[in-house]
């Protein structure tokens, strides 16, 4: 069933799957569970509908959704209904959950499937990377002994804790955090006047700062988090603040794709319904939370040792992030609210995972849409300090992209959109168990084969039925659909336009005709179920490649250069993408193959090192002062590059190093064919050859 499978009268209610993005219509009454059923949407049950299990839980969004085209009304889903009533009584559904099983569609709704309710959950990508970091963090323990209180020289506890520090280390000037000065009496008294306090001095000249007091000597380090708050994941990583060392690392869905799958579409959430960035900006405060309370748990740490946290993402994510409704960033000069670094405390953030007095930096915004996450990535892969010119290009949602060497750094994004994650594309989604991440296609016999997540067998290899039994063949993530898009090129089932050839025009059954276009089967199951690349989702990843490939041009211009030395693919989805099948889109400027690297979640690392290293936070704000804007929404070029790199590889610009590699086919189909056909007619016709 798709967006066009509507009942006669029309008056179907439309249901919008998120993340999936899987969308259709269904008969009003339908339950949740029978429509993510009736879509092939993950969501798991176990009770088969009884409303015992609460495996179906789902999350609906209210308003209006103008990039879906619905406007979503509080009463598009039924009632809470008695046994819903009592399941919360029992044991407790979240603010706004409904049991998927219960609850029926009566109109247009977007509905989100929380982690926790899909069957096949996503795999994110985000671990972090092994590399050396300068350690000088902020904050340290210190074991102070207090002088006892004395009536013939009276002063506050507070006022002796001051005096120890500075006598026993040094540390002149400091100041006790608020909430603190409540528990320091008991604290000093149970510790019979020696107590370890936290002490937190940042790369400012600030006062030091006490964030922390427990009785007697406290045995270990200090910890915190570096928190990656991407539009789709967010990940973090705790470390221990003494070695630098990863003592645990997670991630979860940003939960606010509800609201809109793209930055722009979660501005226009904001824009359309009152109270919408407060939301969006309670959803991602929770998932913090969450995150932080299950790495603690993981690591066996106590709660109270993580005493700092460091956030990097895009500007949108930044506000909404620090309470602040990003509407001005959806519109022309897109100004930010502060691009400057934010230190502030976990209580101001609004974060009750951490302890209130935990302190919280938010690296600096490099522009209105270049944000912090790309300041991170800067800061792990030092442009400035690289003799050769290199293209950083951290792919995702939004794609940030830097260009660089010791001269000079230029930066700027692009709206590729979801599609490199799965989204938009009619058998996507997002990486989990049982999705194809790796392709092949033989040029000769254009059979495919494939690999899944959660299997090392390719599909053609004996053991792959039974290692993939469990999971299936569900559908294809982001890597996977780059890679067929890519082969299909190289097969020759798809020409430099993008068209997909038909049957007799490629030679395989498998090119099957989908209404006036054609599609590629990839994979047909024991169940009949297929796993398609439809014309749409070529389109889909042309539109995505075009927009990051024109950036990258934009800022080659501004630097005045045709080529680049090499190029660094950030960000986990980068990690997983092939090099060849990049170079083969058009996705990345031509260069040697070989010079085309991952530097895997470079943003996490980035918070990491800020995270772990005081100087680091003052380096990179002064460079994000340094490095130079580009702003493709208003660069007259920009749709010039984006029209011409539609093209698969690109319609002018020459890929020398990627034919040395492999041979393109020279195929055309469809109209391109017909008039190659009708210029070698009129050839004929004038004696031309």
């Amino acid at each position: 069933m798709n967006a066009d499978s509507t009942e006669a009268n029309g008056a179907a209610p439309l249901v919008i799957f998120t993340p999936s993005g899987k969308r259709g219509r269904v008969p009003a009454g339908t339950s949740v569970l029978e429509a993510a059923r009736l879509l092939g949407v993950d969501l798991d049950s176990v009770c088969g509908g009884r409303g015992i299990c609460s495996k179906c839980q789902v999350q609906p969004a209210f308003g209006s959704f103008p990039k879906h085209g619905v406007t979503v009304a509080e009463d598009a889903l039924s009632p809470v209904n008695e046994v819903e009533a009592r399941y919360d009584r029992i044991r407790g559904l979240k603010a706004g959950r409904r049991l998927g099983c219960q609850a029926r569609i009566l109109g247009d709704v977007v509905i989100d499937v929380p982690p926790e309710s899909q069957v096949h959950r996503q795999v994110v990508r985000k671990a972090a990377d092994a590399r050396p970091i300068s350690m000088d963090p902020a904050t340290h323990l210190r074991y102070v002994e207090v002088a006892e209180p004395d009536m013939h020289a009276p002063s506050g506890d507070r006022e002796r804790l001051l005096a120890a520090l500075a006598e026993q280390w040094g540390l002149a000037g400091a100041e006790l955090a608020g909430g603190l000065l409540p528990v320091l009496q008991p604290r000093l008294r149970a510790g019979d006047w020696k107590v370890t306090c936290a002490v937190h001095k940042d790369h400012t000249d600030d006062a030091p700062q006490i964030t922390q007091i427990w009785p007697g000597f406290v045995e270990g380090t200090p910890y915190g988090l570096a928190i990656d708050v991407g539009s789709t994941t967010i990940a973090a990583h705790l470390c221990d603040l003494a070695t630098g060392s990863v003592a645990a690392s997670a991630g979860v869905m940003n939960p606010q794709i509800r609201f809109g799958e793209d930055l722009m579409s979660r501005v226009s959430y904001a824009m359309m319904n009152p109270g919408g960035a407060a939301a969006m900006t309670a959803a991602v405060r929770g998932a913090i939370d969450e995150l932080a309370e299950t790495l603690v748990a993981e690591a066996q740490v106590p709660a109270d040792r993580v005493l700092e946290a460091v956030f990097v993402c895009n500007p949108v994510m930044h506000h909404l992030l620090l309470g602040i409704d990003p509407v001005e960033l959806g519109q022309a000069p897109f100004a930010l609210a502060t691009s400057d670094a934010v230190r502030g405390t976990a209580a101001e953030l609004g974060l009750r995972a951490l302890p209130a007095s935990a302190r919280v930096y938010v690296l600096p915004c490099i522009a209105g849409h270049v944000g912090a996450d790309a300041a991170a990535v800067a800061l792990a892969e030092e442009p400035w300090n690289s003799d050769e010119l290199v293209l950083i290009v951290d792919v995702g949602t939004n794609a940030e992209i830097q260009l660089g060497d010791r001269t000079r750094v230029l930066a700027c994004s692009s709206p590729t959109g979801p599609a490199f994650e799965g989204a938009q594309i009619s058998s996507g989604q997002r990486a989990a168990p049982g999705a194809i991440e790796r392709v092949r296609i033989d040029p000769e016999t254009k059979e495919p084969r494939f690999r899944v997540i959660g299997c090392d067998l390719w599909s053609d290899e004996p053991g792959f039925a039974e290692a993939t039994a469990a999971t299936g063949i569900t559908g294809i993530c982001g890597s996977g659909i780059i890679e067929a898009v890519a082969e299909m090129r190289l097969a020759g089932l798809v020409d430099g336009s993008g068209l997909i050839g038909s049957a007799a025009e490629t030679g395989t059954a498998r090119a099957i005709p989908e209404g006036r276009t054609n599609a590629y089967l990839l994979h047909e199951g024991a169940d009949g179920r297929r796993i398609l690349v439809t014309q749409g989702d070529i389109r889909a990843i042309q539109l995505a490649k075009s927009a990051l490939y024109a950036g990258a041009r934009l800022l080659m211009d501004q630097f005045g250069t045709d080529h680049v030395d090499r190029v660094v693919l950030a960000g986990a989805f980068g990690a997983h993408i092939s090099p060849l099948h990049a170079m083969v889109l058009g996705m990345i400027p031509d260069c040697p193959l070989d010079k085309v690297t991952s530097a895997g979640n470079a943003a996490g690392t980035g918070a990491r090192i800020a995270l772990c290293n005081r100087a680091a936070r003052a380096e990179i704000e002064r460079r994000v002062r340094e490095i130079q804007k580009v702003e493709t929404a208003v660069e007259p070029r920009f749709q010039e590059h984006f029209v011409a790199a539609n093209a698969i590889p690109h319609a002018t610009d020459p890929f020398p190093h990627l034919g040395a590699a492999v041979r393109l086919p020279d195929v055309a189909f469809g109209a391109a064919a017909q008039a190659g056909g009708r210029r070698r007619r009129r050839a004929a016709r004038s004696g031309r050859t």
